[in-house]
Order: C-alpha cells, then structure tokens, then sequence
C-alpha cells in the first residue's frame, strides 16, 4: 500500500527526479557553419530545453551550452525547440558566439 501512494505522489511532483539528462541523443543539425546537439534534461515528466552549439575554429571545437526555462511534455518537441532556440542563438549573435575564443561557455 505504502509504494502505491509513493507511485501516485511521484506522478503529482514530477517523478521525484530532475535535472538528470534524457538519455536518448538527437542527431547533430548543422547551421550557420556551426553544429547544434539537443540535449533536453529530463525533469520528472516533462523535458527542459537545453542544447550545445559547437564550431571548429581554427582545428579547435569551441562549445556553447544553453539551458532554457522552457518545459515539454515530449522528448520530440524539447528537442524540435531546442534546435530553433540554437539557431536563434547563432542568428542572433553572429561571429561574436565564438569571438572569445573560449573553450567552452554558456550562451
């Protein structure tokens, strides 16, 4: 009786997990010369938007990471929106993204 109530107050706050990572990996999209990796985070039931983008500079693959406040109720559609967030993020920011050379930051 007592993991029958637990099952049922997981499903009302979100499975009692979060912030772990989906565990399925979408294909790359390439845009603006740079490639855009979904990476949604699963939060209980629903999915975060977060993703990387990724560009070789000169041989070297500078990365940046994004996290969203953005929640899905599927994988498909955090992953759909976390590619059109990425090349909103390139379109928007242009060669300054990577202008910094760093290796990897949040954008």
């Amino acid at each position: 009786m007592a993991s029958f109530l637990s099952n049922i107050l997981s499903i009302f706050s979100g499975g009692g997990k979060s912030a772990e990572p989906s565990g399925t990996a979408a294909e790359p999209v390439e845009h603006g010369g740079c490639l855009i990796h979904a990476t949604p985070i699963r939060e209980g039931s629903q999915f975060r938007l977060a993703g990387r983008i990724e560009k070789d500079v000169n041989g070297e693959v500078l990365e940046r990471t994004f996290v969203r406040a953005d929640v899905f109720t599927s994988m498909d559609d955090a992953v759909e929106y976390t590619v059109k967030k990425a090349q909103q993020i390139i379109d928007q920011n242009g060669p300054s993204l990577f202008a910094d050379g760093a290796k990897s930051r949040s954008a």
